[in-house]
């Protein structure tokens, strides 16, 4: 009830919600909170198996999907909750109802909403019509919850050695929604990141404009290398991603032309210091944007990242449930 005793209706009580639309969502000192958060809950989960007791997520996925639906599903029941999870067989995002009706719908039956869709717009549509927290779980923009794990990876394997400013992190290959979270998030919290891509494929200016603006404020650099023998000089983890993302297949030819000198691959790993990390975010199409033996050599820590969506994201979703 508001202070005069009027009910106050779901759309007043959106605007104290929060989301995880893009990783700039979170500031610097939340972000921390979500990394701690998330080291806690792999060091100790049963200490939080009731914390969102109760709670529901609805999961709506218009792409297919085995990390994120698995470590959403699995992560919410690991904390007390439980998961609907929504096909678009299911619901037919916009097409059969609008997302702002989706939006308001869920909100009355649901507490959190989390979304992989093909159209960023669709999670701002989500997350400007919900009265609960929206979660975006890929877009074609962004993937802020892979960034969350990514880093976290990255900061568990140093726990000892506190923050992460000067970590070195090397993306080779498409300027995607990847690299883009990635990007933000390392100019957020400190890190220096090279991104090495073909000419066509670069991140777009203003995600680089917007982490270099970030990185100003947090000591972090970002840079760009169109070589990439030149870009993994100094590198603490190289990245990739698959070079032709789902939705655009019928590029696949003219893709693996273009990034034909960009495989990550032995010569190339060869010319980073010894100790550099491999990372990938899955799924990996072996034998194009990576060698089979560079996945799966030591220094390689792609299951790593893997394992650590879900805690990242258990981080997430109790940090934005419980967010005034």
């Amino acid at each position: 009830m508001a202070s005069g005793g009027k009910p106050i209706h779901p759309w007043e009580r959106a605007m104290n919600k929060r989301d995880f639309r893009f990783v700039t969502d979170f500031n610097q000192d939340e972000l921390w909170t979500v990394l701690q958060l998330a080291a806690e809950m792999k060091d100790d989960p049963t200490r939080f198996r009731s914390c969102l007791s109760g709670k529901s997520m609805a999961m709506i996925n218009e792409k297919k999907s085995l990390r994120t639906k698995v470590t959403f599903e699995a992560g919410i029941q690991q904390l007390g909750g439980f998961s609907i999870y929504l096909t678009n067989h299911d619901i037919n995002l916009g097409k059969r109802e609008p997302a702002k009706d989706i939006a308001r719908n869920l909100s009355r039956w649901v507490d959190i909403i989390v979304a992989r869709v093909f159209e960023q717009a669709t999670i701002m549509e989500l997350a400007e019509y919900a009265s609960i927290p929206v979660i975006n779980a890929l877009s074609d923009e962004g993937h802020p919850c892979q960034a969350v794990a990514d880093i976290f990876t990255i900061w568990d394997g140093l726990r000892k050695r506190g923050r992460l400013n000067g970590f070195h992190l090397v993306y080779i290959g498409d300027g995607n929604n990847v690299c883009n979270s990635l990007i933000l998030i390392c100019g957020l919290l400190g890190l220096n990141i090279t991104v090495s891509a073909p000419h066509g494929y670069e991140p777009a200016a203003h995600i680089l404009d917007r982490g270099r603006e970030l990185a100003g404020r947090s000591g972090g650099a970002v840079m760009f290398e169109r070589d990439p023998r030149k870009a993994v000089a100094g590198a603490d983890a190289i990245y990739t991603d698959v070079w032709t993302s789902m939705g655009q297949e019928e590029e696949t030819a003219q893709r693996l032309q273009d990034f034909q000198h960009y495989q990550v691959n032995e010569d190339l790993v060869a010319l980073a210091p010894k100790k550099a990390a491999i990372m990938h975010c899955l799924p990996a199409h072996r034998g194009e944007e990576a060698t089979d033996a560079v996945l799966e050599s030591p220094n390689s820590i792609i299951f790593d990242q893997a394992e650590n969506r879900l805690h990242a994201q258990k981080a997430i979703m109790k940090f934005l449930v419980e967010a005034k």
